[in-house]
């Protein structure tokens, strides 16, 4: 059983979860999947809508190259096997957002197979999860309920918009799990650039199937993939929050044991998640691959991709997250911790390797991902949007590895650097932040104190630890500006330690 499975204990024994999510990633592009219509947030009402998008009849849909080439741009990203050739199915049912009656998807044969993610775990470790495909399909449109009392609208701006669904294989054994998952490709396309992340406007949103077994039943599933094994999953559909994901996952998998120890059955079906609830309802009954009668869509050819164009664009893909951290952990001797918090973000690794140049790295990354970070969350803002530019990073940490200023000043330096008063250097200058390194200053602020004191320095003989006192006063009467560790230096001198 792998190490981080979650273990729920129930009445009448133990039970591991297990979970395969299906990811819809919208692909980052300027119009739709079949259409030339537009694709963007914000437009009023069916103001992006062609006639493909709409159904009308004898529309034709015409495959846009650009959504093609972000599919298989993420098939590789995924380590993933890309398939030159695939086929676009037809999906049938009925929903008011749907003005075709069908969605143009990929059941069959799509275009990105089987692939694997390595996941960084919370506590470090990695854990793999197997891909088994990632198919091409439309978005449909949007209902909205809350414009009047008696009525629907529909708006169908997001009709035919290009959608990746990743789906995953059912190696997802914890909510924390799922979580680093999800994480961890929405990472990955956002680095390719194929899909802006944007979780809050729904541009990647996750299904997540959910089943629980007794403990031991998913290692008998792993030895033989016999999925009776497992228990029967229900799918809670469209879940847009890292934290809605786990707490979802946490609730169904207490349902379903309930209702098996219960002697009672679970029901294969769609359920969705109530964030204010907090719990998951029945949305409609599980339907299979037939109830849809899936065919080949007769308006396009299949795709027939050629090996050089996937070379070409194998070619082209960026530095990807896990190449980074190994980099990072090389190049700049990093901790896996500090990697892992730098890539986590592209903004963030780009930003910290263009102050890191000639600094102690460890010291900036301590910046970078403490210091910076909360203050640009605090603002809402990303590190893209970051007002202080890397260099200032670098000459603050220039500051604090040349003494100029300590540690502890190199906050209040920061604080006012980022209150718009200059470069730290600038800072320094202005409000006389400089540190102590005279040694006859810190000298003579020493002797003062063993003069005026000299029962405590008395003390400090039988009690070493009790120097701490004679450094916090010396800091105080230099204004918090002496070298901390002359003033260490000096007075274990004078105290005779």
């Amino acid at each position: 059983m792998s190490a981080n499975a979650t273990i729920l204990k129930g009445r009448t024994g133990d039970w591991e979860i297990v979970m395969g999510l299906e990811i819809h990633a919208q692909v980052a592009s300027k119009s739709k999947l079949f259409s030339g219509a537009a694709v963007g947030f914000g437009a009023g009402p069916n103001e992006q809508v062609s006639l493909v998008d709409a159904g009308f009849p004898g529309m034709l849909p015409t495959l846009n190259r650009f959504c093609v080439e972000q599919a298989v741009k993420s098939g590789l990203g995924l380590r993933a096997q890309i398939n030159l050739k695939s086929q676009f199915d037809r999906k049938n049912y009925f929903y008011p957002d749907l003005p075709t009656g069908y969605q143009i998807s990929q059941l069959y044969h799509p275009i990105v197979g089987e692939g694997v993610v390595e996941v960084e775990a919370e506590d470090g470790t990695f854990f793999n999860v197997g891909i088994e495909r990632l198919h091409l399909e439309q978005d449909a449109g949007k209902l909205i309920h809350d414009l009047s009392p008696t009525e629907s609208y529909v708006d169908l701006n997001r009709a035919g918009t290009a959608l990746m669904e990743i789906v995953s294989r059912p190696d997802i054994r914890s909510p924390e799990q799922a979580v680093a998952y999800v994480k961890k490709i929405r990472t990955i396309l956002m680095y390719l650039g194929t899909c802006d992340g944007d979780m809050e406007k729904g541009n990647l949103r996750a299904d997540v199937n959910v089943s629980v077994c007794p403990v031991g039943n998913y290692d008998k599933f792993k030895e033989t993939g016999d999925f009776s094994f497992l228990g029967t999953r229900c799918e809670i559909k469209n879940v847009n929050s890292f934290r809605f994901i786990a707490q979802a996952i946490n609730y169904e998998a207490r349902r379903q044991i309930e209702i098996v120890e219960d002697g009672g059955k679970v029901d294969q079906e769609t359920r969705l998640y109530d964030p204010t609830k907090g719990e998951t309802r029945s949305m409609r009954s599980k339907e299979e691959a037939q109830d849809y009668r899936y065919f080949p869509d007769p308006d396009l050819l299949p795709l027939v991709l050629e090996q050089a164009w996937v070379d070409e664009i194998k070619a082209s893909l960026p530095e990807l997250p896990d190449d980074k951290r190994r980099r990072l952990m090389d190049q700049y001797g990093l901790s896996q911790y500090d990697a892992i918090v730098l890539i986590s973000e592209q903004a963030k690794a780009d930003y910290f390797e263009a102050a890191a140049k000639g600094r102690d790295a460890k010291l900036v990354a301590n910046w970078v991902t403490n210091e910076l970070s909360a203050r640009l969350t605090a603002d809402g803002k990303d590190f893209s949007e970051s007002p202080l530019p890397a260099t200032h990073v670098a000459e603050l940490v220039e500051l604090i590895e040349t003494n100029v200023i300590s540690s502890k000043i190199a906050k209040e330096v920061f604080d006012l650097v980022w209150k718009g008063e200059g470069s730290p250097a600038e800072v320094v200058e202005k409000h006389g932040l400089k540190q102590v390194t005279d040694t006859g200053a810190i000298e003579k602020a020493v002797d003062d104190l063993i003069a005026a004191n000299p029962d405590k320095a008395a003390a400090v003989a039988e009690k070493p630890q009790a120097i701490g006192w004679f450094v916090g006063q010396v800091m105080k009467a230099t204004g918090g500006k002496a070298n901390p560790a002359a003033v260490n230096d000096i007075l274990k001198a004078k105290l005779g330690l």
